[in-house]
């Protein structure tokens, strides 16, 4: 018994989901703040490029409100532009679906026409 006892002693205390009793169990922690919505159309007139490749020369660009992500902590919102290809075919409008963290833009994904995106409302930046 001593020896268990030593043992238990030794390994502190046991997080909050752990089958021991309530007095070992750790405190559990409290989730992060969300972050403040970010001014993604500010974001993108100072950063059109981490989304659009400068040759796609976008034009007529919208961004739509900023939502919080289902399963983290930051932001989405959609974005859509007139583009040209690298040929110089016009693409007509293109969407793609921004994700951003911490003020900064980390992801792009193009967007079919079934996506939530086509439900958006979009402003100029």
């Amino acid at each position: 018994m001593a020896g268990a006892a030593l043992m238990l002693a030794g390994c502190g205390f046991a997080d909050s989901r752990s089958p021991v009793p309530a007095f070992m169990r750790g405190k559990p922690l409290d989730p992060p703040p969300p972050e403040a919505p970010p001014d993604v159309r500010q974001m993108l007139r100072n950063n059109l490029e981490s989304v659009f490749v400068a040759t796609s020369y976008p034009r007529r660009v919208r961004v739509s409100p900023p939502h919080h992500v289902l399963n983290g902590l930051g932001w989405m919102a959609c974005v859509r532009a007139e583009l040209t290809s690298a040929t110089g075919r016009p693409l007509g409008t293109q969407t793609y679906r921004i994700t951003i963290s911490g003020g900064v833009i980390l992801d792009r994904l193009r967007v079919e026409d079934d996506d939530t995106c086509a439900s958006e409302s979009y402003e100029p930046i």
